[in-house]
């Protein structure tokens, strides 16, 4: 072997058996013949591999918190962030190309496939030892600013603060761009979110504030997000509507799909978008009510990798979510506690338009209703610590967020939390009528106080009150252990319209579980908010006694009643004639007891709602004076039963009585009566 060996070659081997046997990598000589000067420079050239690394010497790289290797790479006059590993459209590793390019531009030779290998997994190892940073798609948080991915090949992004709003070229924070996600408008100032109106249909302001609600909190980076559910017939423009609003948020190529098949697909669409959305969807499977709950609200996903047997690949996402179809498409209730559901009307024939003029007109409003989400966006980064809900409801991060945004919106303060309320009152008597068990505990509980045995006793008993269609299918439980779980299920809905079911007191002596239901006084009553407005606007809120009346909303007057065994005394009331309150107003808080409830209240006392002094006032035989004479007695027992015996003769009262009532009310607020409650509310209710 030693006639191979010389001065140039020190192996004992020849070069191609060595390079055969693997022994020697290719790319050596591949490097010594292709790259390089003069004949005596090749011998000593650096492998291909080393000339790449040196080709990347000003890729900044780096690795998110689960392990994913990633690159900065400068592209002209800006910098983009690239996973080391991941396809590029069309095929191919994006950075690789990358690499492809930059080395043939420098040395006239395209390297070798291994040379390239190599490079890349030396790249990873390196990003794997560098630091760590998150990566965000579409919308992000540093400190206290809020930066939305413009999406375009600039590469630049909007800074929110709680100054304002600004375009930048570099943001802190790094940003990945799947495949799909299409750029976003740049956005201009002096718009209007009034501008987007005519862009989706809508049945009432309810609907529209809601609307509006659910795109500012998704351009927060701090979920949970309630879950957007458009409903309607067909013709209602649910899927238009719904591409409207993706395109204000997290625009896609494929901006509508389908229901996904399995978690594993559903949580690589969150991975690779900032907004889910499916469309015309026909019923939710409970495995994907689940999924979408956990989705919106914020957690994990674990599913096999791919081409292994025991490797996890563990997903961890917060995402807005948004479904539309035709039916009632979300039935169980942790997915109706979680929603906003809108109703959309049909859209008569003379309203439509060519789709093309539809979306050219949008084009023309989108950068200006963008700026004005953003300037919203900063309203509720100024706002946010300052907000202080009497109640906290479901979702109660995304309504302290809207409700702190409330400068910026175009609605007066206070106008969100009364159209969340009445949609959520919604949902709960949606979940609660598609629930055949929740139904026919209702029924069940109409004559009864309180019911207590076992689930065996339970499910027998509610057999007589299950619609029959309910035993045809699936929609009944046939074991006690079913029931059990129903219940369970239906249990802050029952709660919510006066029915408590508690599962787990054990009967003495023979240790069986019993559940115990059992009527509420009807404790809580939704937040009424009255909102300042310049102009009358005549709207209907449904009172606490059931009965639907016109209310004319000039002036702020907000009733909450919470939970409580507390009370004050009246002389706890403030009222301050200082700053933060004008002359012609005064601002009292009193809290007093109404069947376990406390009230609290903020009244103007040159209110517009309250009567004058010289109200119309029943006449000594008319029906309503007993409870005026039971109202003066401040006694809470007698005013409800009064009020329950005078139901029918109170759902048909006139503009005079209604204001005579809210006279006794106004009085007995001033007094801090125990019918305080009733007062408000009927001082709310005065009809003009």
């Amino acid at each position: 072997m030693n006639d191979v060996m010389n001065e140039d070659w020190p192996y004992p081997y020849p070069k191609e058996l060595l390079y055969s046997a693997g022994i020697l990598p290719r790319e050596v000589n591949e490097a010594d013949d292709d790259v390089g000067g003069a004949e005596g420079e090749r011998r000593h050239q650096p492998p291909q591999a080393q000339l790449l690394l040196e080709l990347a010497r000003d890729v900044e790289l780096f690795h998110t918190p689960d392990g994913e290797a990633w690159a900065v790479v400068p592209v002209g006059d800006h910098q983009e962030t690239w996973p080391i590993r991941a396809k590029a459209k069309g095929g191919g590793n994006r950075l690789g190309k990358w690499l492809r390019l930059r080395f043939f531009d420098r040395y006239k030779r395209p390297p070798s496939a291994q040379a390239l290998s190599d490079a890349l997994a030396t790249l990873e190892a390196m990003a794997d030892a560098g630091r760590a940073q998150e990566v965000f798609c579409r919308v992000a948080a540093a400190g206290e600013a809020v930066y939305l991915d413009l999406g375009g090949p600039e590469w630049r992004a909007v800074e929110v603060t709680a100054e304002g709003w600004r375009i930048v070229q570099d943001p802190p924070v790094r940003f990945k761009r799947p495949r799909g996600l299409l750029p976003l408008p740049e956005p201009e100032r002096g718009g209007s979110l009034e501008e987007l109106r005519p862009f989706v249909n809508l049945a009432d302001e309810a609907g529209w504030r809601l609307l509006v609600a659910w795109l500012v909190g998704a351009l927060s980076p701090w979920g949970p997000y309630p879950i957007l559910i458009l409903q309607g017939e067909q013709g209602s423009a649910k899927s238009t509507t719904a591409r409207v609003l993706r395109a204000l948020v997290d625009p896609n190529a494929a901006p509508l799909r389908t229901a996904p098949r399995d978690e594993r697909d559903l949580t690589i669409a969150a991975n690779n978008g900032w907004l889910l959305a499916a469309d015309n969807l026909s019923g939710i499977p409970p495995w994907l009510s689940d999924a979408f709950c956990r989705i919106a609200t914020g957690g994990g996903f674990a599913t096999r990798e791919l081409y292994s047997d025991a490797d996890e690949v563990i997903f961890e996402a917060t995402r807005p979510v948004l479904l539309n179809g035709i039916e009632a498409v979300a039935t169980r209730h942790d997915l109706l506690d979680r929603a906003i559901i809108l109703d959309l009307p049909p859209i008569p024939e003379e309203r439509r338009r060519p789709e093309a003029d539809f979306w050219a007109a949008f084009e023309v409003v989108r950068p200006r209703v963008l700026g004005a989400l953003l300037d919203a966006v900063a309203a509720a980064l100024r706002n946010r610590d300052t907000v202080r809900l009497e109640r906290l409801p479901r979702m109660a991060d995304f309504a302290v967020w809207v409700t702190a945004a409330e400068e910026a919106l175009p609605w007066p303060a206070g106008g969100f939390m009364e159209a969340y309320a009445g949609n959520r009152a919604e949902a709960v008597e949606a979940a609660l009528e598609a629930d055949a068990v929740a139904a026919a505990v209702r029924s069940f509980m109409e004559s009864r106080e309180t019911w207590e045995g076992t689930a065996t006793e339970l499910l027998n008993e509610l057999e007589a009150y299950a619609p029959e269609r309910a035993h045809e299918g699936k929609g009944w439980p046939n074991t006690p252990q079913s029931l059990s779980g129903r219940l369970r299920r239906a249990a802050t809905f029952l709660r919510q319209v006066g029915i408590d079911a508690d599962w787990g007191s054990r009967e003495p002596g023979t240790g069986r579980r019993l559940w115990v239901l059992k009527r509420l006084k009807r404790e809580s009553i939704v937040t009424v908010v009255t909102p300042v407005t310049e102009a009358k606007e005549t709207r209907t809120a449904q009172g606490f006694l059931g009965v639907t009346v016109g209310v004319t909303m000039k002036s702020p007057i907000v009733t909450t009643v919470t939970e409580s065994s507390q009370q004050k005394p009246l002389q706890d009331a403030v009222c301050d004639n200082c700053d933060g309150c004008d002359e012609d107003s005064a601002t009292f808080s009193t809290e007093d007891t109404l069947g376990g409830a406390s009230v609290s209240s903020v009244s103007s006392e040159s209110s517009p709602l309250r009567p004058s002094a010289t109200a119309e006032s029943p006449g000594a035989g008319d029906p309503l004076a007993p409870l005026l004479d039971v109202a003066d007695e401040a006694d809470d027992a007698a005013w409800l039963a009064r009020v329950e015996e005078l139901r029918p003769k109170l759902e048909r009262l006139t503009p005079a009585e209604i204001r005579a009532l809210a006279q006794k009310g106004w009085d007995l607020l001033e007094r801090g009566g125990s019918a305080t409650a009733w007062g408000v509310l009927l001082a709310n209710a005065v009809k003009d």
